[in-house]
């Protein structure tokens, strides 16, 4: 009877202990207002907000402020600007007045006044959370979105493998495989591998598109296609699955035997090889990841330092046997270009090892990719790069020119010149711009600057040809020198084609490997009876079949004398330009400047525009327009700068008095006039800041070619061309003048730069001085 009392009263005791616990108050954690933390009110914009956090975050950084909540400030400051700059989580806020950490914990809460009310298995105590707000908070940083997985992620997986997950809130499995995905993370992240979550609550349309039709699902993307994982989730089999969607040929198994005709290969696959030698079996995963990252720009080697096969190679390059080693090598096959050594290697060492060699000294141009990465296109004037280009040829007699090109690149430590090659017959459209259809038996050295997208470059040819004797080195060398004092030396201009692709053979070879990957997920997907994500691929199969199928039907009924009738011929402004690629303009708006149009493009020009205007007469005036809008057409995309003609013979008096307001150019003028005459202004250039009052100069420059074929003897020592007082033949005159405008361009790109002399005038010349006489 005792003990039987004893158990009644510790029963009762137990069940109010419970239930007092139950009915207890949880303190919750202290309001977080991040209005209140920034100090502005619900109706402040996102510029306010952005301001006022600015300021605050200058004022509370811990490198700055001292104050020992410093640090709690700023985080505190930091958080509520990443709500209240977020749309959707500041409306979440102003609707529930919740962050997600508060909603969390408000969740909880109602689970637990539930739970008291009607009895409910509270599942957070055995932590499966079926709720939204309780998803692991990590995989909040891989969500995808439809949009950033078709222009981020699959243009990405051609440079690294992606492994991607299905789930949904409502996925008891999902939960189940939660700890092994977070490993699995953890490891293959810091190694290179993409990660991404897709929540199908939320991206049903991205999950059809990747073809998941279950929960939980992983897929793995390559390439821009996609293979799903179909084995226990298991972290080595997840690394296995993204190992195995790598190619099978990335990198090669080197020894004693093959290593010389492994190093001997950068001449046909004009690349780089690197050698990594280490003592494991297999080659490491990390080293596969970065073979494909870069398997456009170099070639790949493994050495097994633990075999026998590998001895003499070890050796020959003293290799350390304690850490990973990874040389590289270039047109030296020898010696390697460059050597790292580390122990426990990561991916920012390898990598920013293998970008900052993934050229040779001379790369052959084989592409138009890799002469756009080689030489790009001059952006600024302190970003040039100038290309030097031989051209030469394929037979073995021009081999010794060639070395002693490459040994001239190697003794080359400035970063503005890139040194290249090509061969003659596999480009030669771009030969024959460069050499002007010149034949010649002997190699040619040529120095150029691309200067737009469109195919405009600038360019020299060195004389005298390229044998790689020490008076061409020397040559070579001093052209270089004067260019680097001196850019205008550049004086040929042309647009180059696009370059033929060499390796485009290969094609089908790369099909054939594409196609075998696709037949080997077929045969995968069959194996595994996956028949719901094959739907996708079959669907594709049959309709493409359907269509050919149609389209040969509609072709043997339909009437022959349909496809015998002759298309309308395209229109001439439809034909491609110059290296086939449309031009920003098909014309070059140039307008008069007369007493009209005078206030509206000088003297009321915006802010920050300039009037480009060409000075001519009544007979220059086709010959100079025509050459004016040839080098000016490259400018036309540039919205503050409008082109206009000033005819001389008409006002006369204005460019007088715009000279006389500028002494210093009326000098510069009057230093080339000997008085007798008066100054001839045909050809001239003014460009005309109208809202700043200032004006820069160009004047007639002559290079001197073509002068002595064109010009015959009678216009030996007469005036220059354009001069009232000069008369002269009407081809003599059409040929001097059109070389006036020879520089223009040169001085187009420097008056973009700003580096042109600036002549400032108190004020325009007054509305009287532009009026035509009557």
């Amino acid at each position: 009877m005792t003990r039987l009392a004893r158990v009644s009263l510790v029963l009762p005791l137990t069940g109010a202990l419970y239930l007092l616990l139950l009915n207890s108050p949880v303190e919750p954690a202290a309001e977080f207002d991040p209005y209140k933390v920034l100090g502005v009110t619900k109706k402040a914009s996102q510029a306010e907000i952005k301001k006022v956090y600015k300021r605050l975050a200058r004022e509370w950084h811990p490198d700055k402020n001292k104050n020992p909540e410093a640090e709690d400030t700023f985080i505190k400051i930091t958080k509520s600007y990443e709500i209240l700059s977020n749309e959707d989580k500041r409306a979440n806020y102003d609707r529930y007045g919740q962050t997600d950490e508060s909603q969390l914990y408000s969740q909880q809460q109602q689970q637990r006044h539930h739970f008291q009310d009607s009895f409910y298995f509270d599942e957070s105590f055995f932590h499966f959370s079926f709720n939204k707000g309780s998803r692991d908070f990590a995989d909040s940083k891989y969500m995808l979105h439809y949009a950033q997985y078709v222009n981020d992620v699959v243009p990405d997986s051609f440079r690294r493998p992606y492994l991607i997950k299905i789930t949904s809130d409502w996925c008891f499995n999902c939960i189940h495989i939660e700890p092994v995905w977070k490993e699995t993370v953890q490891e293959l992240e810091p190694l290179g591998v993409g990660i991404g979550v897709v929540d199908v609550s939320y991206e049903q349309r991205l999950a059809n598109h990747l073809g998941a039709h279950r929960t939980p699902s992983i897929l793995g993307l390559i390439n821009g296609k996609v293979t799903f994982f179909h084995y226990a989730v298991i972290r080595e089999h997840l690394r296995q699955f993204v190992e195995n969607l790598l190619p099978q040929r990335l990198v090669e198994k080197v020894t004693d035997k093959n290593n010389l005709q492994f190093l001997n290969g950068w001449r046909d696959e004009n690349k780089p090889h690197v050698l990594l030698f280490d003592q494991v079996p297999v080659v490491p995963f990390l080293y596969k990841l970065t073979a494909f990252t870069y398997k456009d720009y170099i070639r790949f080697g493994y050495v097994d330092r633990g075999l026998s096969e590998t001895e003499n190679l070890v050796k020959q390059f003293n290799i350390n046997t304690y850490a990973p080693t990874m040389l590289i090598f270039k047109e030296n096959t020898d010696k390697p270009a460059d050597i790292i050594q580390a122990r426990g290697m990561k991916k920012q060492i390898i990598d920013e090892f293998v970008s900052n060699n993934k050229f040779l000294l001379v790369p052959r141009l084989v592409n138009q990719k890799l002469f756009d990465e080689l030489c790009p296109v001059k952006q600024f004037h302190r970003r040039r790069k100038y290309c030097i280009l031989l051209i030469t040829g394929e037979d073995e007699s021009l081999a010794s020119s060639y070395d002693e090109f490459v040994s001239v690149a190697a003794s080359n430590t400035k970063d503005v010149l890139r040194f290249a090659y090509v061969y003659q017959k596999q480009q030669q459209p771009l030969c024959d711009t460069l050499l002007k259809n010149q034949e010649s038996s002997s190699s040619q050295v040529v120095i150029l600057e691309r200067r737009s997208n469109n195919g405009k470059a600038q360019y020299k040819p060195v004389g005298g040809g390229w044998n790689g004797s020490e008076e061409d080195k020397s040559r070579l060398m001093e052209q270089l020198e004067l260019l680097q004092r001196d850019p205008s030396i550049l004086s040929h201009d042309a647009v180059l084609p696009e370059l033929n692709n060499e390796f485009a053979s290969m094609f089908l070879i790369q099909w054939m490997y594409s196609a075998y990957d696709y037949l080997s997920q077929i045969g995968d997907d069959l194996l595994h009876n996956n028949w719901r994500e094959m739907m996708p691929l079959l669907s594709l199969i049959f309709s493409a079949l359907f269509i050919l199928f149609g389209t040969v039907i509609i072709q043997a009924f339909s009437d022959s004398s349909e496809d015998k009738q002759p298309k309308p011929k395209a229109k001439d402004n439809a034909q491609k330009t110059d290296g086939g690629r449309p031009p920003k303009k098909s014309f070059v708006e140039v307008t008069e400047l007369t007493d009209i149009t005078y206030t509206s493009n000088l003297v009321r020009l915006r802010p920050g525009h300039i009037n480009v205007v060409l000075v001519l007469t009544d007979a220059s005036k086709n010959v100079l327009l025509s050459k004016f809008a040839k080098e000016v057409y490259s400018f036309t995309g540039t919205l503050t700068l409008h082109f206009s003609f000033l005819n001389v013979d008409k006002h006369s008096e204005w460019m007088d008095a715009l000279l006389q307001s500028a002494p210093e150019a009326l000098r510069v003028d009057s230093d080339e006039d000997d008085g007798s005459q008066r100054l001839d202004y045909t050809g001239y250039v003014l460009a005309l800041n109208g809202h700043k009052k200032y004006f820069c100069l160009f004047k007639p420059v002559y290079t001197g070619d073509d002068l002595d074929g064109g010009k015959s003897s009678e216009d030996e020592g007469r005036p220059r061309s354009g001069s009232k007082h000069a008369p002269h033949s009407r081809s003599g005159a059409t040929l001097h003048i059109h070389h006036k405008l020879d520089r223009l361009g040169l001085w187009m790109e420097r008056l973009m730069e700003g580096t042109l002399p600036r002549f400032y005038i108190p004020a325009w010349p007054g509305l009287e001085k532009i009026t035509a006489a009557k």
